[in-house]
């Protein structure tokens, strides 16, 4: 992996932990201000809250293989 690819991808990496932040947050926003009553929105933003940190985990993952390889 070249250097500009390896920084893409820590770029990548940063970019989906602030979207995964950011939709952490709107979980946490949900259960503190708006349950009871906004119930029917759980599986949506749990689900999108899912998505993106797994997207982070997948990308961090790659990342840090990519490390191991050039540390090799």
């Amino acid at each position: 992996m070249t250097d500009e690819e390896l920084k893409a991808l820590e770029k990548e990496v940063k970019k989906l932990k602030r979207i995964s932040a950011e939709k952490a947050s709107e979980l946490h926003d949900l259960v503190e201000d708006r349950l009871p009553a906004a119930y029917d929105d759980i599986p949506v933003i749990a689900q999108t809250t899912y998505d993106a940190c797994k997207a982070w985990a997948d990308a961090n993952a790659r990342l840090q293989a990519a490390l191991s390889e050039v540390a090799s």
